[in-house]
Protein backbone atom coordinates (compact mmCIF):
# COMPACT_ATOMS: atom_id res chain seq x y z
CA UNK A 1 0.00 0.00 0.00
CA UNK A 2 1.41 3.37 -1.03
CA UNK A 3 0.87 6.43 1.12
CA UNK A 4 0.13 9.85 -0.33
CA UNK A 5 2.67 12.18 1.25
CA UNK A 6 1.64 15.82 0.81
CA UNK A 7 4.43 18.28 1.50
CA UNK A 8 5.96 21.66 0.81
CA UNK A 9 9.65 22.35 0.18
CA UNK A 10 10.48 24.47 3.23
CA UNK A 11 8.57 22.43 5.82
CA UNK A 12 10.73 21.02 8.65
CA UNK A 13 8.03 18.57 9.74
CA UNK A 14 7.79 17.32 6.15
CA UNK A 15 11.52 16.58 6.13
CA UNK A 16 11.23 14.70 9.44
CA UNK A 17 8.30 12.65 8.14
CA UNK A 18 10.10 11.86 4.88
CA UNK A 19 13.18 10.73 6.78
CA UNK A 20 11.01 8.46 8.95
CA UNK A 21 9.23 6.98 5.90
CA UNK A 22 12.55 6.27 4.17
CA UNK A 23 14.15 4.77 7.29
CA UNK A 24 11.17 2.48 7.79
CA UNK A 25 10.94 1.59 4.11
CA UNK A 26 7.33 2.72 3.82
CA UNK A 27 6.23 3.20 0.21
CA UNK A 28 4.98 6.71 -0.52
CA UNK A 29 4.24 9.10 -3.33
CA UNK A 30 5.38 12.62 -2.50
CA UNK A 31 3.48 15.61 -3.79
CA UNK A 32 4.37 19.25 -3.35
CA UNK A 33 1.05 20.97 -2.68
CA UNK A 34 2.45 24.35 -3.75
CA UNK A 35 3.41 23.23 -7.25
CA UNK A 36 0.55 20.69 -7.51
CA UNK A 37 -2.26 22.05 -5.30
CA UNK A 38 -4.97 19.91 -3.78
CA UNK A 39 -8.40 20.00 -5.36
CA UNK A 40 -11.61 20.69 -3.48
CA UNK A 41 -12.55 16.99 -3.77
CA UNK A 42 -9.18 15.91 -2.37
CA UNK A 43 -9.65 18.25 0.58
CA UNK A 44 -13.12 16.75 1.15
CA UNK A 45 -11.58 13.26 1.23
CA UNK A 46 -9.03 14.43 3.80
CA UNK A 47 -11.79 15.94 5.94
CA UNK A 48 -13.80 12.71 5.80
CA UNK A 49 -10.88 10.88 7.47
CA UNK A 50 -10.11 13.69 9.91
CA UNK A 51 -11.07 13.43 13.56
CA UNK A 52 -10.55 17.15 14.15
CA UNK A 53 -12.29 18.53 11.06
CA UNK A 54 -11.14 21.77 9.54
CA UNK A 55 -9.37 22.86 12.75
CA UNK A 56 -6.72 20.18 12.24
CA UNK A 57 -6.29 21.05 8.58
CA UNK A 58 -5.71 24.79 8.86
CA UNK A 59 -2.26 26.13 9.71
CA UNK A 60 -2.90 28.96 12.13
CA UNK A 61 0.79 29.91 11.91
CA UNK A 62 0.64 30.79 8.22
CA UNK A 63 0.82 34.40 7.11
CA UNK A 64 -2.28 33.99 4.95
CA UNK A 65 -4.28 32.67 7.91
CA UNK A 66 -3.78 36.03 9.64
CA UNK A 67 -5.36 37.75 6.65
CA UNK A 68 -8.49 35.55 6.71
CA UNK A 69 -8.86 34.49 10.37
CA UNK A 70 -11.72 36.89 11.06
CA UNK A 71 -13.69 35.56 8.08
CA UNK A 72 -13.05 31.82 8.47
CA UNK A 73 -15.78 31.12 11.03
CA UNK A 74 -18.42 32.73 8.82
CA UNK A 75 -17.48 30.71 5.72
CA UNK A 76 -19.43 27.67 4.58
CA UNK A 77 -17.45 24.44 4.23
CA UNK A 78 -17.50 24.97 0.47
CA UNK A 79 -16.21 28.52 0.89
CA UNK A 80 -13.46 27.38 3.27
CA UNK A 81 -12.38 24.65 0.85
CA UNK A 82 -12.26 27.20 -1.97
CA UNK A 83 -10.04 29.37 0.24
CA UNK A 84 -7.69 26.44 0.96
CA UNK A 85 -7.50 25.55 -2.74
CA UNK A 86 -6.58 29.16 -3.54
CA UNK A 87 -4.12 29.40 -0.61
CA UNK A 88 -2.43 26.02 -0.02
CA UNK A 89 -0.01 27.69 2.39
CA UNK A 90 -2.94 27.69 4.87
CA UNK A 91 -2.96 23.88 4.88
CA UNK A 92 -1.13 22.23 7.75
CA UNK A 93 1.53 19.76 6.65
CA UNK A 94 2.76 17.21 6.10
CA UNK A 95 -0.33 15.20 5.31
CA UNK A 96 0.00 11.43 5.12
CA UNK A 97 -3.02 9.61 3.82
CA UNK A 98 -4.06 6.21 2.53
CA UNK A 99 -7.48 4.60 2.08
CA UNK A 100 -8.20 4.38 5.83
CA UNK A 101 -5.70 6.52 7.72
CA UNK A 102 -4.76 10.16 7.95
CA UNK A 103 -2.10 12.08 9.79
CA UNK A 104 -1.80 15.83 9.56
CA UNK A 105 1.48 17.17 10.88
CA UNK A 106 4.35 15.03 12.07
CA UNK A 107 3.99 12.99 15.24
CA UNK A 108 6.67 10.37 15.90
CA UNK A 109 4.25 7.99 17.65
CA UNK A 110 1.20 8.42 15.43
CA UNK A 111 3.10 7.98 12.17
CA UNK A 112 3.72 4.35 13.18
CA UNK A 113 0.14 3.54 12.10
CA UNK A 114 1.47 3.59 8.53
CA UNK A 115 3.81 0.66 9.23
CA UNK A 116 2.54 -2.69 8.00
CA UNK A 117 0.57 -4.55 10.68
CA UNK A 118 3.11 -7.39 10.96
CA UNK A 119 5.91 -4.93 11.74
CA UNK A 120 3.80 -3.10 14.33
CA UNK A 121 2.92 -6.47 15.90
CA UNK A 122 6.55 -7.62 16.09
CA UNK A 123 7.59 -4.22 17.54
CA UNK A 124 4.92 -4.53 20.22
CA UNK A 125 5.98 -8.09 21.08
CA UNK A 126 9.61 -6.94 21.34
CA UNK A 127 8.65 -4.06 23.64
CA UNK A 128 6.66 -6.44 25.88
CA UNK A 129 9.61 -8.84 26.11
CA UNK A 130 11.98 -6.00 26.97
CA UNK A 131 9.62 -4.73 29.68
CA UNK A 132 9.54 -8.09 31.49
Amino acid sequence: MTIKFLTTPSCTSCRKAKKWLLENRVAFEERNIFSNPLTKNELKQILMLSETGTEGLISTRSYVYDQFKDQINSLTISGLLDLLVAHPEMIRRPILIDENRLQIGFNDDEIRCFLPRDIRKSDLERMIRNAQ
